[in-house]
């Protein structure tokens, strides 16, 4: 059986009346081996070796036309498209403008887009049982986001390092919403903050001074 959170959305049309949307919770990952596992119950008469060679070669021969600039159609399923943009670190051109034009080389596939049948979403639908899981709501900090960067700075002077979780009880927001600030100041150096660490060890820490910032050498 499937859950569902009722989540409260921010309203961006100024009428002061947050929006509702309904998501499913993901339960887990299921991956093509555990899909193999399924179709290879007993009495099908196909080992799960034989299935998950069959689907392995199913994805490499999409992979295949897809990379030719074909579509895939599966009926019962949808149509899956591969789309492309400039490489990373390679700025799209204008289209009068005088700066390098962008050929093959500078091209990659950016994305598989996929759009379900409605055949899909209709079984699909079908065979889905709700249960709700509870609600998610918003939580609005007290502060404005130049007083909380203030907070911020005035919290590293005196303890010249922060988590997430630290930031999070400090402003009030909500975890994604204190870590997607952190992360966007870090990303704007006029804000005066930055990272130490790697991975799960990242902290947030004040950025040197410059020597322009502080004496003159």
């Amino acid at each position: 059986m499937a859950g569902y959170i009722k989540q409260e959305m921010k309203d961006l049309h100024g009428s002061g009346d947050n929006r509702v949307c309904y998501r499913m919770k993901r339960r887990e990952q299921i991956t093509l081996k555990k899909m193999a596992e399924k179709l290879a119950y007993g009495g099908s008469g196909l080992s799960e070796g034989d299935v998950l060679h069959v689907m392995t070669a199913f994805v490499d021969e999409m992979v295949q036309q897809l990379a030719d600039g074909n579509s895939v159609t599966i009926d019962g399923w949808g149509t899956f498209h591969a789309s492309i943009g400039t490489a990373k670190g390679k700025k799209a051109e204008t289209w009068n403008g005088e700066e390098t034009k962008r050929n093959a080389q500078s091209l990659i596939v950016k994305n598989i887009g996929f759009k379900a049948s409605k055949e899909l979403v209709r079984e699909t639908n079908l065979h889905c049982h709700l249960q709700s899981l509870g609600v998610s709501r918003l939580h609005p900090s007290p502060y404005t986001e130049a007083q909380r960067l203030q907070l911020v700075h005035d919290y590293l002077k005196q303890h010249h390092l922060m988590r997430v979780k630290d930031y999070q009880e400090l402003s009030g927001l909500s975890r994604t919403k204190a870590s997607e600030e952190l992360r966007r100041w870090r990303e704007d150096p006029a804000t005066g903050i930055t990272t130490s660490g790697k991975g799960s060890g990242i902290v947030y820490v004040l950025r040197a001074l410059l020597p322009s910032d502080g004496e003159q050498h």
